[in-house]
């Protein structure tokens, strides 16, 4: 008899989680959720500095940053708005902004190939969280941009999080989705607390692993965590199915 695939997933505690467990169910999983990250706010807005002059482009990357910035009262003004991706886009349409540029690829990297022929001499200003790629800013200034970067927000590791890596360590866990590199390295600080992390980094590699992206791939094997699926389009949805197709046929009791 097949059984539903248990897949963890380590979305926050928010809408996200909400969305992530019923995209799930609706694919057959049983969805395993296990916050790893948590938004603390740093009031910041890109604005905040007499000294720092209005940009000729903004990038934002994440929903949450829009959400912040909508309901601190912040606008982009006459700046060129980029968004990362389509949910990020959404998010800052239903706060009254125009966007003007989506990339392809949702990345960092997918951002930069974006603009590269846009940026120089111009200022761009980049909003988002404390765990940003590098790969954003150091590739607009190589493009000839004068970058400032705000910290909208900090990620951290909610208290308690961490039941997955007990169950990925006692072979519980069918498949796992991780979201950002930031969320492999709290699910194994989570094993480490519990002194199972050689465990669940062996439970990982019996089960199907899949990743957003590939910064968030590269992570996880430099952990030593095989990884099986990056979907196409760093979405969750794709992620989710992606994943759920390739354990599902694995898995029988």
């Amino acid at each position: 008899m097949t059984r539903d695939v248990r897949v963890a997933v380590f979305r926050p505690d928010d809408e996200r989680m909400a969305e992530a467990v019923e995209l799930l169910d609706s694919l057959g999983a049983a969805p395993v959720p296990d916050p790893m990250l948590a938004v603390e706010p740093t009031g910041a807005v890109p604005d905040g500095a007499d000294d720092v002059p209005d940009p000729d482009i903004v990038v934002l990357t994440s929903k949450t940053g829009v959400e912040l910035l909508a309901d601190a009262g912040w606008s982009p003004g006459e700046a060129t708005l980029v968004c990362i991706g389509p949910r990020t886009a959404a998010a800052a349409r239903d706060a009254g902004w125009t966007v003007d540029v989506v990339p392809e690829e949702y990345t960092s990297s997918g951002l930069v190939e974006t603009l590269a022929d846009e940026v120089d001499g111009r200022r761009v200003e980049v909003a988002r969280s404390d765990h940003g790629s590098d790969v954003l800013l150091d590739g607009l200034r190589d493009a000839g941009a004068d970058v400032h970067e705000t910290v909208l927000y900090r990620l951290v590791r909610p208290e308690g999080s961490g039941q997955s890596t007990v169950m990925a360590a006692g072979g519980e866990l069918d498949a796992v989705c991780f979201t950002s590199s930031l969320t492999v390295a709290n699910f194994l600080d989570a094993a480490d607390e519990r002194g199972v992390r050689e465990e669940a980094v062996a439970g990982l590699n019996r089960a199907v692993v899949g990743v957003i992206g590939d910064p968030t791939r590269e992570t996880a094997e430099g952990y030593g965590v095989r990884v099986d699926v990056v979907p196409e389009n760093a979405t969750f949805e794709e992620l989710a199915t992606e994943v759920v197709e390739t354990a599902a046929p694995t898995y029988h009791e």
